[in-house]
């Protein structure tokens, strides 16, 4: 418990003792303002309550506080306003506290499965897939960190149409060639055919319209999209020499995936396969009709009716017995939580898939699966840049491969430019130049709430100023250079009359552990990052406004060292819960 929540708590006792009113949680705010205090009570709630005048109130809030609890040292009423000055033993109990049980996690004895990335295997990942992998891998760490255990999942999209176009693309035009003979990467040379079958299709197109055909029709009758469809056709059926050509193409690009997967940093405990999903789902439909949650039409679809819950009936099988996505995400989900002792699923997806989950939920409510509530959507908004939107099939796509190793150049001459990296070694400086472009790209993604649309700016999230990765990443090895100055050891002092920047300091310090709670509860790295940058601009002013090193008093030269280090590894395992290391030089 913090300072703050140990005063909530003495102040509901004091309204109580004073007022007899039972829980009444006045609004508590860190005192900014140049009256003195570390704290101001809002009072105008009980106003009307009590019938009093808020000064009033406010004094004799105060006065209880003093009396009846060993919290205060002074308070001051403003125009209704109770500002409190807390006793100097609590932030050094406080900071001791906080400091002894940094390390201490919490079991929640829960498993919380979070699946993210999923994607085709007919295209490289862009950046949108991006925001998906940090976000997804972020919430992971998060809960962990709250005392969660986590399996971190995907499906890969490894059937359909589109992996026909480019497998026939290659097929068509590719000549033989492989990754290896063009020495370009499994992910990349797969895309390539597949814009490749792009263009081809739209000439036929071209030529078929001129010949007289309308457009919907000529998309229909393209020679290329039959034999594609033709293709699908085979694969399902088991056309060994399809299979053996998707097999092989699919190897060359989840090593790609993996490649990129590497570098970005993140992983997966589970990988499922399309191939061997989409069959699954069949099943739960006699069961949801034996049950009357799902009906028949006369053509032999069958369908979940969901008006009663405000939205439409939904098609869960063809009137040719082939399933649909819906069918499919129905039975992955109920394997997984029978596969898995997890009691939560969380799919991270973007916001155009909202109105699907919904959808999902409410059909395995329907169909009695009681962990139908523990089902969540970590809906995110689309990313653009500044140029504007992304289109996969035209190949304008922003590469993920192309932007972190953009990130990678515009790192190493920034940080050229300022001599940040002098006199270390050329391979360190590589390393030092990975880091800080990652910490740029992943702090710029992840510090916006999931829920909005975002314009990423490379050269805007790369500033070594301002609410930035490397910014942050500049106050960690700052705190290094001086623990390193001071050859710093941990030794306990108590006896510190601590000013406004060291309270400000502890009391945020003291706030990680909440912060990291309401972020796993939010599914929100943006609350990690926002709480990250507070903690750097806090440590920056007490740097910048204390003498440590110089300072004559032993005992608090020795706090502030223990101040600068514990606020390092928190700035640490922060920047660790959203995918970034630290570099102990810039």
């Amino acid at each position: 418990m913090n300072i703050k929540d140990i005063l909530e708590q003495k102040l509901a006792e004091v309204i109580l003792n004073v007022y007899q009113l039972k829980d009444i949680k006045l609004e508590i705010q860190e005192n900014k303002t140049e009256f003195e205090g570390d704290f101001t009570i809002v009072t105008f709630p009980l106003v009307k309550q009590l019938k009093k005048n808020p000064e009033s109130i406010g004094v004799e809030l105060g006065e209880g506080l003093t009396t009846q609890t060993e919290l205060l040292e002074s308070f001051n009423v403003v125009k209704g306003f109770l500002n409190v000055k807390v006793k100097n033993q609590f932030f050094v109990d406080q900071f001791k506290t906080v400091a002894e049980q940094f390390s201490n996690i919490e079991k929640k004895n829960a498993t919380v499965m979070v699946e993210y990335s999923s994607p085709n295997t007919n295209k490289p990942l862009h950046l949108g897939h991006i925001r998906n992998n940090l976000l997804g891998f972020s919430v992971a760490q998060i809960l962990k960190e709250a005392g969660y255990d986590v399996i971190k999942s995907q499906i890969i999209n490894d059937r359909g149409i589109h992996i026909c176009k480019s497998m026939l693309a290659w097929e068509k035009f590719g000549k033989g060639e492989t990754p290896e003979t063009d020495q370009v990467k499994g992910d990349k040379f797969v895309g390539n055919y597949y814009v490749k079958f792009d263009q081809e299709y739209k000439k036929e197109i071209a030529e078929l319209v001129e010949q007289g055909s309308t457009e919907d029709q000529a998309k229909k009758d393209a020679p290329l999209m039959k034999e594609a469809q033709k293709m699908l056709l085979d694969w399902e059926s088991g056309d060994e020499k399809v299979r053996t050509l998707w097999a092989e193409m699919n190897s060359w690009v989840y090593n790609g995936f993996n490649q990129t997967y590497k570098r970005l940093g993140v992983d997966f405990d589970q990988v499922q396969y399309e191939s061997n999903t989409y069959i699954l789902g069949k099943d739960l439909i006699q069961e949801g009709l034996d049950k009357d949650v799902l009906y028949q039409k006369e053509d032999g679809s069958v369908w979940c009716d969901l008006t009663d819950e405000g939205l439409d009936e939904k098609l869960l099988l063809r009137s040719d017995g082939t399933s649909v996505y819906m069918t499919q995400d129905l039975g992955t989900a109920v394997e997984r939580f029978k596969e898995n002792n997890i009691q939560k699923l969380i799919y991270t997806v973007g916001n155009e898939q909202d109105y699907h989950f919904q959808v999902l939920f409410k059909i395995l409510k329907k169909l009695g699966y009681e962990w139908a509530e523990q089902l969540f959507h970590l809906s995110y908004g689309m990313v653009e840049l500044p140029e504007g939107k992304m289109k996969s099939r035209e190949g304008t796509v922003v590469d993920a491969d192309d932007l972190m190793q953009d990130m990678f150049e515009t790192a190493k001459e920034k940080t050229e430019e300022l001599g940040k990296l002098e006199g270390l070694a050329d391979e360190e400086k590589v390393v030092s130049y990975e880091i800080i472009g990652q910490a740029a790209l992943k702090y710029f993604m992840l510090k916006v709430d999931p829920k909005k649309k975002m314009l990423f700016n490379p050269a805007d999230s790369i500033d070594f100023n301002g609410n930035t990765g490397p910014f942050i990443l500049y106050t960690y090895a700052r705190t290094q250079s001086l623990l390193a100055k001071a050859n710093y050891e941990y030794k306990e002092v108590s006896n510190i009359e601590f000013n406004q920047y060291e309270k400000e300091l502890i009391m945020l310090l003291s706030n990680y552990k909440a912060t990291v709670e309401k972020a796993a509860e939010l599914l929100s790295p943006a609350l990690v990052a926002n709480y990250l940058y507070d903690l750097v601009k806090t440590y920056n002013s007490f740097y910048q406004s204390n003498p440590i090193l110089k300072s004559e008093d032993e005992d608090l030269k020795q706090f502030r060292l223990n101040v600068s280090d514990l606020t390092a590894r928190t700035i640490q395992k922060s920047l660790s819960l959203l995918g970034i290391r630290t570099v102990n030089r810039m």
